[in-house]
């Protein structure tokens, strides 16, 4: 049994491995992506009467080889609540972005494969609408600029929003227009004409034109552009976010759309 010193010694020299094994991912060669959307994107998980229960699953916890781009865009090891500096605004908690990660590299090792180092960029930022993330804005402005800063290879983007946009019919039927508008400035903007979007479809609304929406998703007209059903996991009891379970195989669900995406490429 370790004294409560030798504890605290061990715990520091561990927080030192990390932050060293990060700043040298930081510095290498790494798959980045982009997370971006509204509050199920930032994470909701745990997130009850605005305070976070701390409950980190396993799918969730920090790994050296899983770093974030911090608001201030530096690269540090990431760790639950990755948008708590982005989404400074409202109670953050787990989102799918961790699991995601986490199923990417299982994914590695099970094949015998070195696991990349995995670059997040949390962008999100809950009760936005699609027309907030439009060229011009500070949104959109500043998931570009921090894409741009996080170097490595931009493997993908991966989108969850329009709860948001629910509310007005006349937001709802706008919703695909907007959304390929997006998707077609973000790759003229990051020079990236072929760059991948991985697209969630919304489980739950604000609104009564949820359906109008998640019709509007499905039918996305553009290439390299993926989509995840969300319809049917488990909500909070706002009825509106995903529960910290739901999360997790919301992240699994991700990173299987993004693995047959590039299998299917090869």
């Amino acid at each position: 049994m370790l004294s409560p010193a030798a504890l605290a010694l061990l715990l520091a020299l561990l927080r030192l491995v990390l932050v060293a094994t990060a700043t040298q991912c930081g510095r290498g060669q790494k798959l980045v992506f982009v997370l971006a959307g509204q509050s199920n994107m930032a994470g909701r998980g745990g997130a009850i009467g605005g305070r976070w229960d701390g409950e980190v699953p396993p799918q969730c916890r920090a790994s050296p080889s899983i770093l974030r781009l911090s608001a201030g865009l530096q690269w540090e090891v990431a760790r639950e609540p990755l948008h708590a500096d982005i989404d400074v605004n409202k109670t953050c908690g787990v989102g799918p972005g961790m699991p995601f990660a986490h199923a990417l590299l299982l994914w590695a090792r099970a094949r015998a494969r070195r696991p990349p180092a995995i670059g997040l960029v949390p962008c999100a930022v809950g009760g936005t609408k699609i027309e907030e993330w439009g060229r011009g804005t500070a949104l959109y402005e500043g998931m570009v600029r921090r894409a741009r800063a996080a170097g490595g290879k931009l493997a993908a983007v991966i989108w969850y929003q329009g709860e948001s946009d629910t509310v007005l019919r006349e937001d709802a039927e706008a919703y695909g227009g907007r959304m390929e508008r997006l998707i077609r400035d973000l790759r003229a903007d990051l020079g990236s004409p072929e760059l991948l979007l991985i697209q969630v479809a919304l489980a739950s609304g604000e609104g009564k034109f949820t359906k109008l929406v998640r019709q509007a998703q499905k039918t996305i007209k553009l290439p390299n552009v993926a989509f995840v059903d969300a319809k049917g996991l488990p909500l909070e009891a706002d009825h509106l976010h995903l529960t910290t379970q739901a999360q997790v195989h919301l992240g699994r669900m991700l990173a299987d759309s993004y693995l047959h995406h590039q299998e299917s490429n090869m």
